[in-house]
Order: structure tokens, then sequence, then C-alpha cells
């Protein structure tokens, strides 16, 4: 008896927790069955305007840069302007310690003038005195050939009284000869004294001391640093009196009413430019503002740029306002592809299947599979081009874990 009551009571423990568990179940599958519906987001589809773009980031180049160097070992003599100045073309900017090139430009000056006289003599057949020391001797040489002619002829007229001897008349014979001959040479000399080695030589000296003559007036000009165009000083790394070695930079200036951006654009993209694409440049100093240009070049070749490969593009900025400047880096949105008035769902809404796109359309509580046609996107926005009606309401997701499906019963919530 005591058996049976402990058997009981075992029993009736039991029979309780199973009552209460089998109540729950009844009355959370009478709940769902009063409320089936999933949560879901949801968007209507709008028309608008979407951009494909490339975001990358750039550099600012001028578009015409003048760099001053130092020509010599030399010293900062004056300067005449600050960075940020506005200078007109063939204002003096600096002047650089020049005594040392004024010292060689003379020197290269006066063997110019020696090179000069030579080759002038050399056309003259002389200098002044041997000039007219040889015009001397060619008078004195004709004067000489004219008295032994006289003096042939008379003893030739003699000759036929017999009064005069043959050996007379041969040694004056002899004697015209000697004075025809030193005349002949001495005319000779007149026209043709120097030789063409001695000519080539002359000349070649010539030349070689204009060369260093131009090259001392060029390092002169060096010295005394002028703007070449009107623009802006934009870096001047160098103080009065500071000693520069040969090559050291001294002055930078640019022409800043336009400029060059540089893109970097990864691998992957560089596929998406095309010419003329419209490029949008930021920079973080001023975030209002936003300057406008259009790729200039297609990336020929990739390169490594730090630790990315890239391709680079340019596109030409008018900054008339001189804001942009020299070696700042800026950000870049390259539009690939713009269209207006079209027909444009978040990316979420858009699903893969079997490369086929398709979206839930939420059509009387239902979702209702519809497969569309879709054309660019970006990170956000895609464009749908068939397949979907203008302000047709779209799924984006659950509100909870449960995967949509066609035809499932959905409720929407913001």
């Amino acid at each position: 008896m005591t058996n049976n009551n402990a058997s009981l009571g075992t029993r009736r423990r039991w029979i309780v927790p199973t009552v209460a568990i089998t109540a729950a179940v009844v009355l959370l599958a009478s709940f769902i069955s009063r409320d089936p519906a999933v949560p879901v987001r949801a968007v209507t589809a709008q028309r608008g305007v979407i951009r494909s773009v490339v975001s990358t980031n750039g550099k600012v180049e001028p578009m015409r840069n003048f760099e001053a160097h130092a020509p010599i070992a030399t010293t900062v003599r004056k300067i005449l302007v600050r960075e940020g100045d506005h200078v007109k073309k063939g204002q003096l900017l600096v002047k650089l310690n020049d005594a040392e090139a004024r010292s060689q430009a003379a020197r290269a000056k006066a063997q110019v003038l020696g090179s000069d006289a030579d080759v002038s003599a050399l056309r003259s057949g002389g200098n002044r005195e041997e000039v007219l020391t040889l015009e001397s001797q060619i008078v004195k040489a004709r004067t000489d050939g004219d008295t032994a002619q006289r003096n042939l002829d008379a003893l030739r007229h003699l000759r036929q009284q017999n009064a005069a001897s043959p050996g007379e008349i041969k040694n004056a014979e002899d004697q015209l000869k000697r004075a025809n001959a030193d005349l002949n040479l001495l005319l000779q000399k007149q026209k043709n004294r120097y030789s063409q080695p001695e000519i080539a030589r002359v000349e070649a000296q010539k030349s070689e001391a204009q060369a260093a003559f131009a090259a001392a007036e060029d390092v002169l000009n060096q010295l005394n640093i002028r703007a070449p165009f009107d623009g802006v000083v934009y870096s001047l790394p160098v103080l009065p009196g500071a000693y520069l070695s040969p090559g050291d930079l001294v002055l930078q200036e640019a022409d800043l009413s336009q400029v060059r951006v540089r893109a970097f654009v990864d691998e992957p993209d560089v596929g998406r430019l095309a010419a003329a694409d419209k490029i949008e440049v930021t920079w973080d100093a001023m975030p209002e503002r936003t300057w406008q240009g259009t790729v200039s070049v297609i990336p020929a070749v990739i390169k490594l740029h730090a630790t990315r490969n890239v391709g680079e593009t340019t596109c030409i900025v008018d900054n008339r306002d001189f804001k942009l400047l020299p070696s700042v880096n800026v950000g870049v949105t390259i539009i690939a592809a713009e269209h207006r008035d079209v027909l444009t769902v978040p990316r979420e809404a858009v699903h893969q299947e079997d490369n086929k796109a398709y979206v839930y359309q939420i059509v009387g509580n239902e979702l209702q599979r519809r497969y569309v046609r879709t054309s660019i996107s970006n990170l956000t926005q895609v464009e749908v081009s068939e397949g979907l009606a203008e302000n047709a309401l779209v799924a984006l997701g659950p509100a909870n874990s449960k995967p949509l499906r066609n035809g499932l019963a959905v409720k929407v919530v913001h």
C-alpha cells in the first residue's frame, strides 16, 4: 500500500510541469497564428540621379613651375620677395653674390676680343704692323723688278750696237727673274699667308672663347634671379648671407591660376575610366569648396604607390583664387557614369540568383519576387532599368532574423 502511494505521488509531480509546458506551447501557437506577418523595412522606388564614382586621393601640381638653383658655390646677397608673394614677369626676386662670376665673365670677354683680333688678322693677312711691312716689301719688290727690267732693256739695246757682252745680258736677265720671284712670293704670302690647319685652329679658339663667355654670362644671369612669368613664390628656403653649394634650391615660383591634380586610381578601377569623365576635387583644409575638372590622361601603366598598385590620371583645375597650393593632398571623386531621372533602389533591396537580379515587392502585405534589369550602381544605390514600376514598395530586409521568401506575409516597420 505504501509503494502504491509513492508511485502515485511521483506521477502527480510530473503531470503538473507537463501540463504547464503544453499550455505554453498552445498559447504560443495561438499567438503566432494570430500574427504571422514578418516585420520588414521597406522603401519606395523613386526616380532621381545616380552616379557611379571612383573615390581616391591625389596631389596638386603647378602647371607652370620655375625652380631656381645656385649655379655655382656662392652666398645669398639679397632677398627681395617673401613666400606667397605674387610677382610679375622679369621682376628681380633674389640676388646672389656675383663677384667671382663677374670676374670670370670679364676674362671670358677678353678671350673673345683676343680671338676676334686673331680672326681679323687671319682674314687681313696679319696684324696691322705685319700688313704694313708686307705692303712695303711688295712695293720695294715691284720697284726692284722695274729697275731690273729697265736695266735689261738698256743692255739689249747696247748689245745691238756691240756695246754690251752676252754675259752682261745674262746677269741682267737673272736679276730680273730674282726680282719677279721675290714679288710673286710676297704676293702669294699676302694672299695665302695662313694654312688651313692654322685657320681651323684660330676659328676653333674663337668658338671656344665665345662659348666660355656665353657660359659666364649665363651664370651671371642665374645669380640675379628674375621671375620668368607672372606667378606666386611658394617656396623660399634660403636666408640672406646663407652659403649655397652648386645645385642648392633657392626659390620656387608657379603660375597657380591653373593647377594639375594627379589622382592615384587603384588598379581594379582603372578600367572604369574614360577621357573627359568629370572629376570633383576636395581639400580637407577647405571642406566647403569643390573644384571641377575632367580626366585628361588615361593611365598607360600601373605603378607601385606606397603599398598600392595604381594608375595615375590627371585633370586641370581652375584656380584663379589661388586657394589650391602645390603639393597639397586632396580628395578626388571621378564620376565614371551619371544617369538622371532613373528609377533607383537601395543596394540591399537587390538580390542575386543564378546571375539574375531580383527584388521583393510588397503587394497586399505579401512579398512577391520581381526579376529586374539593373544598370549602374554605387555604394548605396542601384539603377533599375526594367522590371519594377515607379513608387513600388520594395522590402529591404527583415527586422528579425527570419529570411525573406516569395509569398511571405510581412508588415512594414520603420
